[in-house]
């Protein structure tokens, strides 16, 4: 049976459910709770068993490796919020916010240790390969995030730096997700890999989306406070490229705003955002979004299965990034 990522959504969101730690102490285990509650697309699961379902239809023998890693990707948000200080996450207080910095620190570290956990339920014959790959690539999680930080303290981060950062941090566990799926699915090298490059070139397309949406989505559908990277001024697609385009006057202003440290964000994020506009920067934006995406597919191609076997897989990457065909 295929499954379509509404329906693996669906399992998955039960399958937290029927595995919600409710263990003492509260103070522990019910941020962790609160974090695996607030809901979101569910990608990382989704993916490992709608690449899991290519090859194989019991979808469920690898359920708990599939919420090992949206446990993990809940871990790094809840830490990410922190050294953000973001104060919502999904519309919602953050961890820290709720409870305090302490709670946040504690509960995701035992988050950590309990994705690795979930991840290990797997077929002894799978764990070495499933072990290694997780190990890889919450290494090159931590890895994207110091560069992240590193980041914030430089004025000449250059896009292909940007672009590195953005792949360990964020596409390589969808990349992870898929080839965790094909690997417990006995699927060939060539497909494993080819699902995982894959994942990191969607992944990409996703995260520059992002930063687009940042600045230009709506707070409804995107969770978050929208400007919010404009605020604390994140080195994102949209900064550098506006940084190595402004001139002049423009270069100035945009400096200006940059070095402010208590401007008001009703003023800040509107006078930023236009100098974006005027510099073309949502659509560069958006041509590289859509580089990313076609080489997304085109790794996809490369995948020896019926057409069939990946329709869904290809739906669920136009859904991810709202596109019709």
């Amino acid at each position: 049976m295929m499954y379509n990522s509404a329906e693996l959504l669906e399992l998955v969101n039960k399958a937290l459910v029927a595995n919600d730690v409710t263990s003492e102490p509260k103070g522990l285990y019910a941020p962790i709770s609160y974090v695996l509650s607030l809901g979101g697309k569910r990608i990382r699961p989704v993916l490992l068993l709608m690449a899991y379902n290519m090859y194989k239809d019991d979808v469920e023998s690898v359920m708990l490796p599939a919420l090992g890693l949206e446990t993990y990707h809940n871990f790094t948000l809840l830490h990410d919020d922190l050294m953000d200080r973001a104060d919502v996450r999904r519309g919602m207080p953050t961890v820290h916010k709720k409870w305090d910095e302490n709670t946040a620190i504690l509960s995701g570290d035992n988050m950590l240790v309990m994705a690795m956990q979930r991840v290990s339920k797997c077929d002894a014959k799978h764990l070495p390969d499933a072990v290694a790959l997780f190990t890889k690539t919450a290494i090159e999680i931590d890895e994207g995030q110091q560069y992240d930080m590193d980041f914030e303290s430089r004025n000449d981060v250059t896009e292909a730096e940007y672009l590195e950062m953005i792949r360990l941090k964020t596409s390589v566990l969808l990349a992870c997700a898929l080839k965790m799926g094909a690997l417990l699915a006995d699927a060939p090298a060539s497909d494993a890999e080819a699902l995982y490059q894959f994942g990191e070139k969607l992944g990409l397309s996703f995260q520059l989306q992002d930063d687009y949406l940042d600045v230009y989505g709506d707070f409804k559908t995107f969770g978050k406070k929208i400007g919010g990277d404009i605020m604390c001024n994140k080195k994102t697609y949209m900064l550098i490229n506006a940084q190595l385009l402004a001139k002049g006057d423009l270069a100035d202003e945009l400096q200006r705003w940059i070095g402010m440290t208590d401007a008001n964000p009703e003023e800040k994020i509107p006078a930023v955002s236009r100098i974006y506009n005027e510099l073309g920067i949502p659509e560069l934006a958006n041509q590289r979004i859509n580089e990313y995406f076609q080489q997304a597919i085109q790794c996809l191609e490369k995948v020896q299965l019926p057409t069939e076997r990946k329709q869904m897989l290809c739906e669920l990457a136009y859904k991810l990034l709202n596109r019709k065909s």
